[in-house]
Parts: structure tokens; sequence; C-alpha cells
């Protein structure tokens, strides 16, 4: 690395890759340099790395990590983590960025990974975890909106200075804070990805945000439709939906029976709504075990013929 190359500040905006290409590596007293040659990446045995407690991202998946796991296996870690110093524990590393790769290097049975060691301080800590995780799409928009928030509130940051940092626009960094305006019930749905930022922000301008989540969660509303109940219930006016036309004010006797007869049959919760212009058939299943069997009960007669 050039004397030119040291002397330039590292600039956030830039994106992760930039950053990394610009960090010189430290060499750590029980780190090994990889095959022995000068100038590669630093191997750092994985039991000396913790997970950065301010990681912007609370959930991974694991199917995915499972994936990466085991390309890890055949084809080794490609990209160096960062990692800092331990601000606690002598000669141990904590992630600044690539825990996905951390957790898949540890399920892998590696035991060791290929590492940069940077001194950064917390503010820098925080804000490379949120550019990592927004460039890659890691985030749900949660916990985007909560990265955003510590940022401004631990460190003084402005939502202007906060775009240019992520390289988001400043409209976006304003919608994406306004979903902390939600209820925790309304924040979990859109967590576990059950509703989208659009359908909750719609529903922030009702009076009652939540209920009104609970109800597109229940009914599959589009946000356009969000925001219809969230304008009548302003207004206190009867608004009418797709899934409300579907279903009557009250069913027949016989259509409740057959409800009842295919409950009983399949073990799940059935609903039937009929319309002028056909119906729907629901069955309704509490996890993906539930639903599996109802789909190789669909399946089994096709696959006897």
């Amino acid at each position: 690395m050039s004397d030119d190359t040291k002397s330039k500040p590292s600039r956030l905006g830039r994106g992760l890759s930039s950053l990394i290409g610009e960090v010189e590596a430290v060499s750590p007293p029980e780190a090994r340099t990889a095959g022995g040659s000068k100038g590669t990446s630093n191997e750092i045995a994985i039991d000396k790395i913790r997970r950065n407690p301010k990681q912007p991202r609370r959930t991974f998946d694991e199917a995915a990590l499972q994936e990466l796991a085991e390309s890890l296996k055949s084809k080794g870690v490609l990209q160096p983590i960062l990692v800092r110093p331990d601000p606690k524990e002598k000669n141990e590393y904590q992630i600044i960025a690539g825990e996905r790769r951390w957790r898949a290097a540890k399920l892998a049975g590696l035991t060791s990974i290929p590492a940069v060691v940077r001194d950064t301080d917390e503010l820098e800590l925080l804000e490379i975890g949120i550019i990592e995780n927004v460039q890659r799409a890691d985030l749900n928009p949660i916990e985007e909106a909560e990265a955003y928030e510590a940022l401004m509130k631990r460190f003084g940051r402005t939502q202007d200075s906060l775009a240019t940092s992520v390289g988001k626009s400043r409209v976006h960094i304003t919608n994406t804070l306004r979903l902390l305006q939600l209820p925790d019930g309304a924040r979990e749905y859109v967590r576990d990805g059950k509703i989208t930022a659009g359908h909750a922000r719609a529903a922030l301008g009702a009076p009652d945000p939540e209920a009104l989540v609970e109800l597109a969660v229940e009914k599959g509303l589009t946000v356009r439709e969000v925001e219809a109940h969230a304008k009548a219930a302003r207004e206190d006016t009867p608004v009418e939906t797709k899934s409300a036309r579907l279903k009557p004010e009250e069913k027949d006797v016989d259509t409740e029976a057959l409800e009842a007869d295919l409950s009983r049959s399949i073990g799940l919760d059935v609903d039937i709504r009929h319309g002028k212009n056909g119906g729907e058939l629901r069955i309704k299943y509490r996890d993906l075990e539930q639903l599996d069997d109802v789909c190789r009960r669909l399946t089994a007669k096709r696959n006897v013929l």
C-alpha cells in the first residue's frame, strides 16, 4: 500500500467494498499469515472473534446460512471479514462487517477465517454495520429504522448526513424512520415480513394502526386497500375491499355445515366465501408442517393415478 493510499481518509458513503479495500491489515499476535506469503489476509481463530452487540441485523436465515456453510467447506472464505480489537477482551476481536460469513464458517467447522483488523470508534462501528447490511438488503425495514435512529440519537447524525453515508435518499430515511411510530405488535408483522413497509406506512394514517395492520395481514389487503381503510377510519365511513365483496354479511346454514364437514375431515379451520362471481375456499394453517400435510393430502390422489 502506497503512502498516498494510507493518507486518504475513509469515506463511508462510497460503500463497504471500497472501505475494506483501503484498510491496512494489522497482524494480531495470534494470527497466522495465510500461505505464509507477505501481503495476504490474516487468518484469525474463529473462537477469538465475537459478534458486534450493536449489529443492526438480528435475524439470519438458517437455510441460507447452511447453504453458505456448504460452499465454504469446498471453496473456503473468499472475502475476508472486517474486525476490530475487542475493547474489553485482550487478544480477541469484534466483528465490524461479515457476521454472516463468520456464522457460516462456524457451521462449516472451520477453525480460522481471513480477516482485516482495524481500530474503529463506536460511531464508525455502527455506521459500517448499517452500510454493509443496507447495501446488501440484509436488514428488514424495522431493523433499518432502528439502526438509523441509533445513529441519530447516540451520535447526533442528521437525516441528510445519514442519507449521504448509506447512499439512500433523504425521503427514504424519513419514510423508514416513520415505521418506528408503529405499536410494537405492528412492528413485529413488518419484522417478520408478513406485511411490507408500504402497508405499515399506510396504516399509520389510521386512528388505530395496529388494528389496521392486523386486518391487512388477515385479509391480505393491498397497500391501496390499507390506505382506503385508513381514510375511511379517519372519516368514520365504511370501505369496501375485494375481500369484503367476496364475503357475505351472513353465511347460510348449508355453507356453515360444509365448512364444519371439511374442517373435521382435514383437522384445520376452513373458510368458504361465496359471491356473485364465484368465491374462495380458504384453509387456515398455523405452521409449515400443517401446510405440508395439506399439500400431501391434495396431491395424494394424483400421485396414485
